[in-house]
């Protein structure tokens, strides 16, 4: 990282790894919709977006936990953080849905420990996503690899700010569901970039 570059928000090593030009319409271009998936994701963070701290059974709750980490360039907020009286510190990421493994929910958890580690000088191995439809938490391991993503997906965020070029589109099954897709265009871009690499093609002469 250098002096210059500004530290990357923890949300978005999660645009990035669930698709790379929704993250750059996002931080790069500054562009966003709602639909219905962001707006019960937003109804969901309602639950713990107001900072604040309580007491159950001797773990302090803290809720919209500022975290930030000078090593890796990376600032933002936890939704939620355990600190329990033997010292265990447990980030818990709160997520619409119901309970299932993604990996763009597990890099933004592990981004947080991995934040909370250089704040607090101690380790975090663990943390949870919380699924808000099934009131379920599912436990995620910090991982050796899910460390050296973070650290990858970070940089490779950065190289995209300082290029300020916008990752081509992939017109799949991650466009249904996204906010940003008639801003993105991935039916029209996708078939232009095809038909492009068509006619390059056209006239070579075949042995």
């Amino acid at each position: 990282m250098n002096a210059t570059d500004d530290p990357i928000p923890l949300s978005a090593l999660q645009h990035w790894v669930y698709c790379p030009r929704q993250c750059g319409l996002i931080h790069l271009e500054q562009a966003f919709e709602d639909n219905i998936h962001t707006a019960r994701g937003q109804a969901v963070h309602r639950l713990v977006d107001a900072p604040g701290y309580e007491i159950k059974a001797g773990v302090k709750v803290e809720r919209s936990l500022p975290l930030w980490s000078d090593r890796l360039g990376l600032i933002g907020k936890a939704d939620l953080v355990e600190f329990h009286p033997d010292g265990t510190v447990f980030p818990v990421e709160f997520k619409h849905g119901r309970k299932r493994q993604k990996t763009h929910d597990d890099i933004q958890l592990a981004a947080q420990a991995m934040c909370l580690e250089d704040m607090l000088g101690r380790p975090v191995p663990l943390g949870a996503i919380y699924h808000a439809s099934s009131h379920r938490r599912r436990e995620v391991a910090i991982t050796p690899a899910l460390r050296d993503l973070v650290i990858e997906t970070a940089e490779a965020i950065r190289a995209m700010l300082r290029a300020g070029i916008l990752p081509p589109p992939v017109f799949d099954a991650r466009c249904r569901e996204c906010s940003l897709k008639d801003i993105c265009q991935p039916e029209a871009l996708t078939a232009v970039r095809v038909q492009r690499e068509m006619r390059a093609h056209l006239f070579e002469v075949e042995d």
